[in-house]
């Protein structure tokens, strides 16, 4: 497993474990896994971002932290136009809240891909209009 899945795995625990948020040491965090902070800042910027549904927030400085919390997935907002990577993130999201399974998760991707789409007009539209029904029907 690859560094970054580790770090990742590890917050992805300690936010199991305390279900409002998880805070550490960015420096602590570094020392824990014996890489350098900036690599802990970059797991957090690809995996813990806003589109992948969590808040971060930091201090820096002596007494800094990291805190991490998952987003209210209750009212994900679909905007017109939903193009693909979007689409995979909302599912991605809605699939770690434990909205939906992994098989409902694949049925719905596979539903809104460009593939199924193909020759579809204006298929970002129409695909943000499925992503907002499965939503709603939640």
């Amino acid at each position: 497993m690859a560094l970054s899945d580790r770090i990742e795995a590890f917050i992805c625990e300690l936010l199991r474990e305390d279900s409002d948020f998880a805070e550490f040491g960015r420096n602590e965090l570094a020392g824990i896994f014996g890489c350098v902070p900036s690599q802990i800042n970059y797991v957090i910027a690809t995996r813990f971002n806003e589109e992948n549904g969590y808040l971060v927030e930091s201090r820096r400085g002596g007494g800094g932290y990291i805190r991490i919390s998952k987003k209210d997935d209750k009212n994900i907002e679909i905007e017109k136009n939903c193009d693909y990577k979007t689409a995979e993130m909302t599912v991605k999201r809605l699939f770690n809240s434990h909205r939906i399974s992994e098989q409902t998760a694949r049925a719905v991707l596979a539903a809104v891909s460009d593939k199924a789409l193909f020759d579809i007009p204006q298929k970002d539209e129409l695909r943000a209009r499925i992503l907002k029904n499965v939503i709603a029907n939640l």
